[in-house]
């Protein structure tokens, strides 16, 4: 009897046992791991668990099944060759996947680490994976050495999604991206290569999303990241159906790009904010496209661009500092400081519906001539095209409403403008047009001239802008205004490249001189969030009436 029961006692106290130990085991696989990667010091037989157990090579963290909250670090200032490929890896909201870098040793200066991806197509590629966060890290590839017919592009970071499932939570921020080239150094791209729609050769680039599924990639951030003298765009977000959303585009640099400095298409809810674009389709190295405008979309719905600075845009067409290329609704243009760009400041091409530039400064766009230095269209301060494709017929744009901008152009500059005659609703109301050159209309020239007709715009509501002569609109476009105000604004720095150039000091002219923006005829929606804004472009509030231009003086 004392002898079964001392049994039946070792049974239950060996169960437990295993319960405890299947228990710690399970512990342990729950905890995050840390995993170290240093070039010299690191060894793949190692199992990288602690700096003295470091992996040498990026390949080897390719290889492991990464868990939530696992830590993938790179030694600062250290060079890696090939890149991370991360395919069907998966974080959770509270324990992402982070790829970073830190410092090996505590007096070391903190450096990013370089990843040079000649060897590979992609600097870091996330496929089919969620709840990652990137930073920290610079990427860099000036020509591929494994060239192939079927590759077409090297991306700095690309985001994929080629399976039927959601892609979510990915943080991509403290990038740099410099030099990212798929030819080598000396290649020269043909003369008629910068004349197709975005290229049809090999191209560098930076950030690229791309979702090709009926399934969703939702809730990007990329941010404080600084992308430089790649050949093509910058950061570009390729979805079909809408089915990339809530993107977070903030605080970036992103200079010297062969294309586009941002493009989007196929995107919805997307907030552009507070980014510097500079020099967008620069043709600085021959291997670069040559053309871009600082940012455009396309077949996109609500995007709020907001705060950002658009300069120098370069190129023979487009390249204006922001436009909305056909087939968009409800994107907002608001707050921005474009100069210099060659391709002007407002576009707004076909089928596109309830489109909005308010509360922008523009200094010097549109200084592009047609025929001068290959340019193939027009430079333009204001153009409403009816271009929605090479074989569709003309469309113009429904619901523009184009407000409180201020737009100062040098008199070594004509002004040109363009309004395709199939646009229906425009707006244009409180803005100041200080056009020292005079102005002209031209012809909308996407591809192929917009063609002349006895007919007007449809639904026109043309009011209270203020002008500095009666030169400043061109009475042969088709639509004048009906009470323009004629004076100068007294600006404090015309010419200047800074927003605070363009406060008006002529108070009787400028104060409080607004009208409140009415919607457009048969328009039920309006704009996003709403028509009448409470603050201006320095973020000063707007009382009563507000004042002409984008700065309540």
């Amino acid at each position: 009897m004392v002898l079964s029961k001392m049994l039946l006692l070792k049974k239950v106290i060996n169960l437990r046992y295993v319960v405890f130990l299947t228990f710690l085991l399970l512990q342990n696989n729950l905890i995050a791991k840390d995993y170290y990667v240093h070039p010299e010091k690191g060894n793949d037989s190692n199992i990288g668990t602690s700096k003295g157990k470091a992996f040498k090579t990026l390949k080897t963290i390719s290889k492991i099944n990464l868990l939530p909250g696992d830590r993938v670090l790179l030694a600062s200032g250290q060079t890696y060759k090939n890149g991370l490929i991360f395919i069907n890896k998966n974080g959770t909201v509270n324990k992402p996947i982070i790829v970073t870098t830190v410092v090996w040793n505590d007096h070391e200066i903190f450096k990013p680490a370089i990843i040079d991806f000649q060897d590979n197509l992609n600097g870091i590629l996330i496929e089919n994976s969620s709840f990652f966060n990137i930073s920290h890290i610079q990427l860099t590839a000036n020509g591929f050495n494994k060239p192939s017919k079927n590759t077409e592009m090297l991306c700095g970071i690309l985001i994929n999604n080629t399976q039927a499932k959601l892609m979510q939570n990915i943080v991509i921020e403290n990038i740099i991206i410099d030099n990212v080239y798929y030819e080598h150094f000396g290649y020269e791209r043909g003369k008629d290569e910068v004349k197709t729609a975005n290229g049809t050769q090999k191209y560098g680039w930076g950030i690229r999303v791309i979702n090709l599924t009926n399934h969703k990639i939702d809730n990007i951030t990329i941010k404080n990241c600084t992308i430089s003298n790649v050949s093509h765009t910058g950061i570009k977000l390729t979805g079909t159906n809408k089915n990339i959303s809530n993107v977070d585009i903030k605080e970036n640099a992103i200079k010297k790009t062969g294309g586009p400095g941002i493009q989007m298409s196929g995107v919805k809810s997307v907030q552009v904010r507070n980014n510097l674009v500079s020099h967008s389709g620069s043709q600085d190295d021959s291997r670069k496209w040559g053309r871009g405008s600082g940012l455009w979309t396309w077949g996109s719905s609500h995007v709020l661009i907001e705060k950002n600075k658009f300069l120098y845009a370069n190129g023979p067409g487009d390249s204006a500092g922001a436009h909305i290329d056909f087939n968009c609704d409800n994107i907002v243009l608001q707050y921005n400081l474009s100069a210099y760009n060659a391709g002007g400041f407002c576009e707004i091409l076909g089928n596109n519906y309830n489109c909005s530039y308010r509360y922008n400064i523009s200094i010097n766009d549109g200084h592009r001539v047609k025929g001068v230095d290959g340019a193939f269209q027009e430079g333009k301060i204001f153009w409403l095209s009816g271009y929605q494709g090479n074989k569709k017929v003309r469309k113009g744009p429904v619901n523009s409403y184009f407000y409180n901008n201020t737009i100062y152009v040098n008199d070594s500059i004509i002004s040109k403008i363009a309004i395709d005659n199939s646009s229906k609703g425009i707006l244009i109301a409180n803005n100041i047009f200080y056009l020292e050159g005079g102005a002209k209309a031209v012809l909308g020239d996407q591809y192929k001239p917009d063609e002349l007709s006895g007919d007007l715009a449809e639904n026109v509501f043309f009011k209270n802008n203020l002008f500095i002569d009666k030169n400043n609109w061109p009475e042969d476009i088709g639509i004048i205004d009906i009470e323009p105000i004629i004076g100068n604004p007294e600006f404090t720095n015309k010419g200047g490249i800074n927003i605070e150039d363009y406060l008006p000091t002529n108070l009787t002219l400028v104060k409080n001189k607004g009208i409140k923006i009415p919607l457009l005829q048969d328009d039920k929606i309006g704009l996003i969030p709403t028509l009448q804004l409470e603050r201006d472009i320095l973020g000063n509030m707007i009382k009563g009436n507000p004042s002409l231009g984008a700065i309540e003086p």
